[in-house]
């Protein structure tokens, strides 16, 4: 089973910073979109950012400003930078490949290879 690997979560106070990256060993990621998503707790996952291959971004969710994705083709790795982050992100945070080569949307649907998630606390 071909899947994505996330890293980086962490508990954070408050008005803090995380960077959180998605890893694609044994498989490139091509000319695919790679969205970020979240589910906090007690709610449907959500996507948070998109961005295709060479740099156009969709942002889903979040509040626009605080958080920013990234690629990096050469590693097949895609990053989310987040910032001034909220006790409302507080979430499991997941990447999964599109299977389009545009970021048209974040229907769960369309993305697969989806990783085990990586955990975000932001708390006191």
């Amino acid at each position: 089973q071909v899947q994505l690997v996330e890293s980086g979560g962490a508990w954070v106070q408050p008005g803090g910073s995380l960077r959180l990256s998605c890893a694609a060993p044994g498989f490139s990621l091509g000319y695919a979109a790679v969205g970020w998503f979240r589910q906090r707790p007690g709610e449907e996952r959500e996507g948070v950012a998109c961005i295709e291959r060479y740099g156009t971004i969709k942002l889903g969710s979040p509040p626009k400003g605080r958080f920013t994705i990234s690629r990096d083709n050469g590693a097949d790795m895609v990053y989310l930078d987040m910032k001034y982050l909220e006790p409302d992100d507080t979430a499991v945070y997941y990447c999964a490949k599109s299977d389009d080569v545009s970021c048209s949307g974040f229907r769960l649907e369309d993305y697969h290879h989806w990783g085990q998630g990586t955990r975000v606390t932001v708390a006191a």
